[in-house]
């Protein structure tokens, strides 16, 4: 037989399927797009099923974020925001009552306990404070006297010219009734009291006195004295010497070295806490210049040779 009389056999494409196939699953992933753009998302379900996953191939779940599986709000994933749980322990977070939001915001309840403990003792520091005001207002009108109000503590500051002969520690005769008006709003109460001493920058260098530093831990330790015979508790009290190093107002006038010269008692809130507290904690922030002067010699002016 010739071979040009013979006829190739046709080869059957079993790869046909492929192309219907692949127009099927490009259908679908559009179908699929579009269903989930018009969806409400669920971030707490789909944290779930992530956790399950992760938990049954790589074992315990990582996810610190509360889990939340119910109805969310309706819109695209792009639109829910979710809030972020910050912490570790759950069993010590506590709830906002705000029934409004999409999830309960959480913050730690020792966090919550301290603030409303602050809260209170401040209401009740501005209670002392009227008290203090009203016992010393004369004092106060004269401008003798000074009551300034903080959320944690009230500053009554008292020149040192009513309480002390010029460059002496021992309170002079007046001064028993100033600190006894004093000491009879403050002896009932539970707070705690630091007593600063303030000087000018003048130099003294005495027999009893090397520097202004023992003048002014022996002006407040004086005061601590009057307040604790007065009736305050001696427990209470706190004696603090500064010196030169916090003025209030500048050194280079008169008036500026007698304003410096001064007892600030501190009466702090009950609500503090041994971080909070200045009394044995970090200094409490002082008023005054920004930049101290340069220190003047006693012939430099002022009356007193020592404050």
């Amino acid at each position: 037989m010739s071979r040009r009389g013979r006829r190739h056999e046709e080869h059957v494409n079993h790869e046909g399927w492929a192309i219907p196939y692949g127009d099927l699953i490009t259908l679908l992933l559009a179908f699929f797009v579009v269903m989930y753009a018009i969806s409400s998302v669920n971030a707490g379900k789909y944290r779930v099923l992530s956790d399950s996953l992760y938990a049954a191939f790589r074992g315990t779940p990582r996810t610190i974020e509360p889990i939340e599986t119910g109805e969310k709000e309706i819109g695209s994933g792009s639109d829910l925001q979710q809030q972020k749980f910050k912490g570790s322990s759950r069993s010590l977070l506590t709830p906002v009552p705000d029934k409004s939001a999409p999830a309960a915001a959480m913050v730690p309840a020792a966090v919550v306990a301290h603030s409303v403990a602050l809260a209170q003792a401040s209401a009740a520091l501005a209670h002392v404070a009227d008290q203090v005001e009203k016992a010393m207002q004369d004092l106060v009108r004269r401008n003798v006297v000074t009551v300034r109000r903080t959320d944690l503590w009230i500053e009554v500051e008292i020149k040192a010219d009513i309480l002390f002969p010029s460059g002496v520690a021992q309170l002079s005769p007046d001064a028993a009734g100033v600190i006894g008006q004093l000491a009879g709003v403050l002896a009932p109460l539970p707070n705690a009291i630091r007593v600063e001493g303030h000087t000018d920058n003048v130099p003294i260098r005495t027999a009893v006195f090397y520097s202004n530093w023992e003048l002014s831990a022996a002006r407040a330790g004086s005061v601590v004295r009057m307040l604790a015979a007065q009736g305050v508790a001696p427990g209470r009290l706190a004696v603090v010497g500064l010196g030169e190093e916090h003025p209030a107002q500048s050194n280079d006038t008169p008036q500026g070295r007698n304003a410096n010269r001064r007892v600030v008692v501190v009466i702090l809130s009950t609500g503090l806490t041994d971080a909070d507290s200045p009394l044995m904690g970090a200094p409490r922030p002082q008023r005054g210049p920004e930049a101290l002067p340069a220190p003047v010699s006693p012939a430099a002016g002022g009356t007193d040779r020592a404050p």
